[in-house]
């Protein structure tokens, strides 16, 4: 028997929405940011943090973020599956965050198991776990 699948158009929003975080990170733009998050999220990245609501995740990022230079967040292999209340998905991150003079930085890789629910604005996430695989300085010119 095969596996329930969620459909094209719902598999599609969801990369949307991944894709908005990375572009929201990279761009500095934090009203795109919290498109992506519902207003009561839960965001857990390990050793990086805990965040309780898309204010408490968009101030942080935007603490860490907006000191930085150039950052460059890809998100790839997306999986989306049929959830209770939505979906969950499960996507791979590389992050390149490069201090302020563009030299220097770290690249971390991991990945995203997030829960997300359709709301009157479109798809959000409800709740996002962060594993770090790998997390590596990246030395300036």
């Amino acid at each position: 028997m095969a596996p329930e699948t969620v459909d094209r158009e719902v598999r599609h929003d969801v990369a949307d929405v991944l894709v908005r975080y990375a572009t929201g990170i990279d761009r500095r733009d934090w009203d795109l940011f919290r498109t992506c998050f519902t207003d009561d999220c839960e965001a857990d990245y390990g050793e990086i943090g805990l965040w309780h609501g898309v204010d408490e995740i968009t101030e942080w990022m935007r603490v860490v973020h907006d000191a930085c230079g150039h950052t460059l967040h890809r998100i790839t292999n997306i999986v989306v599956s049929p959830a209770a209340d939505g979906v969950t998905a499960r996507s791979y991150v590389e992050a390149l965050v490069l201090g302020p003079d563009n030299g220097a930085g770290v690249r971390a890789t991991g990945f995203y198991d997030d829960e997300l629910v359709d709301t009157p604005d479109g798809w959000r996430i409800a709740r996002r776990t962060f594993t770090t695989i790998r997390q590596e300085p990246v030395a300036g010119p």
